[in-house]
């Protein structure tokens, strides 16, 4: 009965695999619906993992250096170099959240 709660199966498919009447097996979605009944788990899928793809530098790469970073707090823009320290980052964005409550 659980195969039958799986994405693209239908349950006409489920009770010919099985030998099973399908309104056997729509009587036993109907009581598992009311919770008369209880499914078993179904093995849960591996999980699927995306290819990382890592790009050469090109001419529009900025330095770490001539980069700007921008910090946005509602109305609030603060542009910072990209050599300002991570502390001082930190420091400036705990302020902000202090000060507009977020």
């Amino acid at each position: 009965m659980a195969e039958t709660l799986v994405e693209g199966a239908t349950v006409r498919d489920v009770a010919a695999r099985y030998d099973l009447r399908p309104n056997h097996l729509s009587e036993w979605r109907r009581q598992a619906r009311e919770g008369k009944l209880v499914l078993p788990a179904l093995p849960e899928a591996e999980p699927a993992f995306a290819p990382m793809v890592i790009e050469g530098l090109t001419d529009r790469t900025v330095a770490v250096e001539d980069a700007t970073l921008e910090i946005v707090c509602c109305d609030v823009v603060i542009r910072l170099d990209g050599a300002t320290p991570a502390t001082r980052i930190a420091e400036i964005v705990r302020a902000l959240t202090g000060a507009h409550g977020a």
